[in-house]
């Protein structure tokens, strides 16, 4: 079943392309949340953004380390739309479902790749939030578009403006696919990282 996308989250590293990507998905009428330097780009590329902190109510903590890891994120991106209780359970806490999220992650292997990249360093870019994200959006990919990869955004647009905003079921569990593989090879990269690190 297609889903039409009436909230998103942004949340990017690798920002290339994203300020055309939010811009365009305003357009069709899509309400953007984003963070920190994402939602800085996106305001300042003149498109209406909400920082996540006006709708968890507490603002970005700990040097960034916590931004998304909040109930009114995580519950607007794993509720079943076709649940009652789940929709009941939004309502009674005032919750509004994200339909797409866009999320890539700390460049963990460009930056242990670096001449001089101390453990201090490698660790501090360990994401924690955005694998989080992507893993809920991926789960729940019969309600929700999760979108890893910017080679990706002009696929999901076109869809929305073929559909009347909205992404198919196809493209969703290809996208889920991509980014489940996404984590699982991040992990992985963090995993040889550690293990190198004690036999050295």
């Amino acid at each position: 079943m297609d889903r039409k996308i009436m909230r998103a989250l942004i949340s990017v590293t690798d920002k290339s392309g994203v300020v055309n990507f939010a811009q365009a998905l305003s357009e069709l009428g899509v309400t953007i949340i984003s963070t920190g330097g994402t939602a800085k780009a996106i305001a300042d590329g003149g498109v209406p953004v909400t920082g996540v902190a006006e709708i968890t109510g507490f603002p970005e903590m700990l040097d960034g380390r916590v931004k998304t890891l909040h109930p009114r994120i995580h519950g607007g991106i794993l509720a079943r739309r076709d649940d009652e209780k789940h929709r009941a359970q939004l309502a009674e806490h005032h919750i509004a479902s994200i339909d797409l999220v866009c999320v890539n992650l700390y460049a963990f292997e460009a930056t242990v790749a670096q001449e001089g990249c101390t453990f201090a360093d490698a660790i501090e870019n360990i994401d924690i939030g955005g694998p989080c994200l992507i893993r809920a959006s991926a789960k729940n990919q019969a309600d929700v578009t999760v979108v890893t990869d910017p080679t990706d955004y002009a696929v999901v647009l076109g869809e929305m403006k073929d559909s009347g905003g909205a992404v198919s079921e196809a493209t969703r569990r290809r996208l889920a696919a991509k980014a489940f593989r996404l984590t699982n090879q991040y992990d992985g990269a963090i995993a040889d990282y550690l293990e190198a690190q004690l036999k050295g």
